[in-house]
């Protein structure tokens, strides 16, 4: 049986490509946590088993998948995988503060993990094991992206080379790093997700999926049912990011700010709802043309899975890691309109929601959770706070927009 190797086994993965790959059939996935070996212990406890609770309007349909199996997360074992033939295929959901890249894309050299990864055979990031992994290779590899990140092949394979060049290595295999756009709505697991499916490992998630591929793998390629495979997923990747991505970042901030908890309660709001409208419009003026024309739909759309209530999506799970979602979800979308003499205004009240968020959080005493925690915290408070936050992003450019 030909095998994934993939990072980060999280809710997603297990709801998007796990998913995708149990009806592949001749593939099986093995799964890499570097964060705890909670979902490997779990799975491991009930036969590498879990429910998939499809959440609907209609009544959940259920599907048990046994695609995947978590491995040792042994920095030896690790390594020793992504050298192994027996894995064409690796792929990630290790989220966007997992490649560790600064604002302007590269890596972040002084990220105190990274540090240690450049000087030790024993990594603990993706982006060490995957750069010393494919030093090691000599069977050519597909390396395939699953996070929301813009252009995330390329972000991946520019990390990989920074990492090897400033450590002295080189791989020496075949390797692409195909850009990929997934999508599927998954919340967290909870207790009463759990204990409706009897299934300490279930996962809930929205009826629809989605993931456009571009087809440059230079290994074997598995064909999975239902994947939309391109020359070119930059359209379709910026339409699900602005739009998609950058509604859900506006409503996880604002909605949090009004008192809400769930995605579903906040799009019931009218003046959310009609602010996200707006927000969608605007950002579907800076799309390429190849996918602008079915923009009104696409909105449409997102509207109704925004308002599935089977699906609880909790505001805080999306409000996390803002400084590495903002800049793409929205900042770039107001760049693009002002660049064609347009204003931003629903885009602008979103960034300024993210600011008023941070600054609610830090007022209570609540560390965020977000990689630069503690520089939001510092820039909240300074005399001009929108400004600081902006620089700290490198979102000086567009400060002329907001008025403190």
């Amino acid at each position: 049986m030909n095998q994934i190797l993939h990072f980060g086994p999280g809710n997603f993965f297990r709801a998007h490509l796990a998913d995708y790959t149990q009806d592949l059939g001749g593939w099986s996935i093995t799964g890499v946590s570097l964060r705890s070996s909670g979902v490997r212990d779990g799975l491991s406890a009930q036969g590498n088993r879990y429910t998939l609770a499809v959440q609907g309007q209609a009544p959940r349909d259920i599907r048990i998948i046994d695609s995947i199996i978590v491995g040792s997360e042994n920095p030896r074992t690790v390594l020793d995988h992504i050298t192994d033939a027996r894995f064409p295929v690796i792929s990630a959901t290790v989220t966007e503060k997992g490649y560790h890249l600064l604002p302007n894309g590269h890596l972040d050299l002084l990220d105190p993990d990274i540090a240690h990864d450049l000087l030790s055979d024993s990594p603990r990031t993706f982006i060490g094991f995957l750069a010393r992994g494919l030093a090691k290779r000599k069977a050519p590899v597909t390396v395939l992206s699953c996070d929301n990140r813009i252009g995330n092949g390329n972000a991946l394979a520019q990390a990989i080379e920074e990492f090897q060049n400033t450590s002295g290595l080189t791989t020496h295999c075949q390797v692409s790093f195909p850009n990929g756009m997934v999508d599927r709505i998954t919340p967290a697991t909870t207790a009463e997700l759990r204990t409706k499916t009897g299934d300490a490992m279930a996962v809930g998630c929205e009826p629809y999926k989605e993931w456009v591929i571009e087809d440059r793998f230079v290994s074997m390629r598995p064909n999975w049912p239902g994947v939309q495979w391109v020359q070119d997923v930059a359209p379709y990747e910026m339409r699900k990011l602005r739009m998609l991505n950058g509604a859900h970042s506006y409503l996880a901030y604002a909605g949090s700010l009004a008192g809400f908890t769930f995605v579903h309660e906040a799009i019931a709001d009218p003046d959310l709802r009609q602010s996200v409208r707006g927000l969608m419009d605007e950002a579907a003026t800076t799309l390429p043309k190849e996918v602008r024309f079915e923009a009104s739909t696409y909105a449409d759309a997102l509207l109704d899975r925004f308002d599935n209530i089977h699906v609880e999506h909790k505001l805080r799970q999306i409000a996390m890691d803002g400084s590495q979602k903002v800049p793409y979800r929205l900042i770039d979308s107001i760049r693009a309109r002002l660049a064609s003499d347009l204003t931003a205004p629903h885009l602008c009240a979103a960034v300024k929601a993210w600011i008023d968020f941070i600054a609610q959080e830090t007022s209570h005493g609540r560390k965020l959770d977000d990689p630069l925690a503690v520089a939001l915290a510092g820039a909240i408070s300074t005399p001009n706070p929108t400004a600081a936050v902006l620089d700290l992003i490198g979102a000086s450019d567009i400060t002329s927009q907001f008025s403190e």
